[in-house]
């Protein structure tokens, strides 16, 4: 006789991990419209923020300093005052929210106005949570927003970890970036290198200032956070996030006798690989992205705190508020979908990672060791070391994909594709609002009439004198929130004070490795003859016009020109179109190249045409890089500009031998 079964027991639910912090980087236009796309995202399931600032904001000037022109609103929010702050965060209560600021220089500056704004609802400090990138290490190597010297930036930095320890606990104060390093050409070892030398800088100059005790010290170790890249080799990235949460481990132990394990572990938020989206059937980009964020949450023993992915279209220009929800949404599925949530590391027993995670180890010590043998980090900087390898490793990356070493689909291989429906017509990018600028600046001098001055010179005088005897200014920053003082007066006080920097552009030293092989022999053949025939050597300037750091196409575009045999100006970031014509004249060059990646191409280029025929060389030929689209692409060839190279013109050599063509007179009389 049978009987009923009995009815089976459900197993128990497997128990899940917590997913990361979902972001998006963003800000556009103005504080009003990057608040509404921020209440639109946290609407769609992003849990934390990631504000972008547009340049001027990020380089300490208001909006409307004349460096500022054609840059305002364009890779970021500009951010003025205290009203902008308020304005950005409307409706969005700080007590409870997460919030990442990607802001170096003027870190501090930038962080009191966040706390101003957060007072300003009634929230207590104690209440914030967020980090604020303040890492001026990597903008003398890559990003390029630093303002000051090394000693003055690092002493800001020092300010801020010691204020926000005790003031705003939960708070990150340093976000170490190496996010821009690898963009900058950054090898896995090198990323790890240079990351550990700028936080043992950073934490060495904690430990010396005197303004943390040595009990306190090991709560403060525990707050430094980092901000990494993964690339497309995803094993190797996954492997290279292993290696930084041992190397990390070690370095607290070993160094700063941390025995807490709470305040040894490697807290590290992510944006995976944006140099590598092509422009090229632009659709390809999602699989990138995918691969590349699987490095850094496969591994639950390195899994990212914070993940923000980019938009497939990025290649393109600005991704539309749909491009961040489909990159939002991938994420969502990974973290809910899935099962990677329920396991512990499933690489821990692994051979191949372990041996993999060693090696990587070995070769980020060895490179550490050559960084402390010259004094660390800041004098690494100061010397053009690490800015040289840097070069020389993006130099080494452009010549594997020019010959095919390294294959990138759809660039130097499988190029024959169906046009992608997806970024045809108009709207497939976001445009700023061609009005956002002088809205801004409107809105900018209004705040200004209708502040009390008297308090804003008191707050700025209180901020000089912390400055020059050593305070530590946080507190008068936020003082000087409340009264209403802008971005560029904090920034013009302390520059008044501590001066302003150039870094060392690395181009001067570093050794070309493109110098051999038929086409280069062939274009030097061309520049030597064209130089004959001009009575001396082909001259090219390349100029950065505007605050755009992003010098690694400017630095290839130089170092290749030299390797061609041509004579080469180039003189660094954050130009003025008339230091740029002025360099043109007195130089007597044959040729400008400009090179522009901030979305201000069009203003800061037609600018530089119109400065030129004006001191008579309106005969001398322009070129111009960057993420320029096809509509800005028209608009500037009909302004004069004879050549655009975008992301797509990979082939260095290539645009070298048109480069010849532009100036040669026997091709400049046949046209």
């Amino acid at each position: 006789m049978t009987g009923t079964p009995a009815p089976r027991t459900p197993s128990a639910a497997p128990q899940r991990d917590k997913p990361w912090l979902f972001r998006t980087y963003s800000g556009h236009s103005s504080a009003k419209a990057s608040n509404e796309l921020y209440r639109t995202n946290l609407a769609r399931g992003q849990t934390g923020l990631s504000v972008a600032f547009d340049l001027p904001t990020q380089t300490g000037y208001d909006s409307d300093h004349v460096l500022a022109t054609g840059e305002v609103g364009k890779v970021g929010v500009p951010i003025c005052h205290l009203g902008d702050m308020m304005t950005l965060f409307d409706g969005i209560p700080l007590a409870k929210m997460n919030t990442s600021m990607t802001i170096n220089a003027p870190a501090a500056w930038l962080l009191s106005l966040y706390i101003a704004a957060a007072e300003k609802q009634g929230a207590a400090r104690d209440q914030l949570q967020g980090t604020v990138q303040n890492d001026i290490i990597k903008e003398y190597l890559s990003r390029g927003t630093y303002i000051f010297p090394p000693e003055p930036s690092m002493r800001l930095i020092n300010d801020v970890i010691a204020f926000t320890y005790k003031q705003v606990p939960k708070w990150n104060p340093t976000n170490v970036c190496s996010y821009h390093l690898q963009e900058a050409g950054a090898t896995p070892e090198q990323e790890l290198a240079y990351a550990l030398a700028t936080a043992r800088a950073v934490l060495d100059t904690v430990r010396d200032s005197g303004q943390v005790p040595s009990e306190d010290f090991p709560v403060v170790v525990g707050r430094i956070s980092f901000f990494v890249n993964a690339g497309i080799r995803f094993v190797t990235e996954l492997c290279k996030m292993r290696a930084f949460a041992e190397l990390w481990d070690e370095m607290c132990r070993e160094r700063y006798g941390v025995e807490n394990e709470k305040y040894r572990r490697f807290r590290y938020g992510v944006q995976v690989n944006s140099l590598g989206l092509t422009e090229q059937q632009p659709e390809n980009n999602v699989y990138r992205i995918l691969l590349e964020m699987l490095a850094v949450v496969l591994s639950k023993n390195a899994r990212a705190r914070a993940v923000q992915l980019p938009a497939w279209n990025e290649a393109l220009g600005l991704p539309r508020p749909w491009d961040q929800q489909w990159s939002l949404r991938l994420q969502q599925i990974v973290a809910f979908e899935t099962d990677l949530l329920e396991y512990g590391d499933i690489f821990d027993g692994s051979a191949e990672i372990t041996r993999k995670v060693e090696a990587l180890k070995e070769q980020a010590r060895a490179e550490l060791d050559r960084i402390e043998a010259m004094g660390g980090a800041v004098p690494a900087v100061e010397s053009s070391y690490m800015k040289q390898k840097l070069v020389e490793s993006n130099t080494q990356r452009l010549a594997a994909i020019e010959n095919g070493d390294m294959t990138v689909v759809g660039v130097n291989k499988y190029t024959e594709a169906a046009p992608s429906p997806l970024s045809a017509g108009e709207g497939a990018i976001m445009a700023v609002d061609p009005d956002a600028e002088r809205e801004q600046i409107e809105s900018l001098k209004a705040w200004r009439a209708q502040r009390d001055d008297a308090a804003v010179q008191a707050a700025l005088a209180d901020l000089s004198a912390a400055a020059r005897e050593g305070r530590n200014i946080m507190e008068p920053s936020i003082a000087c929130a409340h009264a209403g003082v802008t971005t560029g007066e904090w920034g013009q006080t302390l520059r008044d004070i501590f001066g302003e920097y150039r870094a060392p552009t690395g181009v001067a030293r570093s050794a070309g490795e493109a110098t051999a092989g038929e086409r280069m022999t062939a274009v030097r053949a061309r520049v030597e003859d064209v130089s004959a025939r001009l009575g001396r050597r082909v001259k090219i300037l390349v100029g950065k016009p505007g605050l755009d750091g992003h010098s690694n196409g400017a630095e290839q575009i130089a170092v290749r020109a030299r390797d061609a045999g041509m004579e080469v100006v180039y003189e660094g970031i954050r130009l003025t179109p008339a230091q740029i014509v002025n360099a043109a004249l007195e130089e007597s060059v044959h040729v400008v190249g400009l090179s522009i990646l901030s979305g201000s191409h069009v203003p800061l280029i037609t600018d530089v045409l119109t400065r030129m025929r004006a001191a008579g060389l309106g005969d001398i030929p322009v070129v111009a890089g960057g993420i320029i689209p096809p509509e800005d692409e028209r608009t500037l060839l009909a302004a004069g500009v004879a050549r655009i190279y975008t992301p797509k013109d990979y082939d260095v050599t290539a645009i070298m031998d048109d480069i010849v063509t532009i100036i040669d007179p026997d091709q400049q009389r046949a046209a």
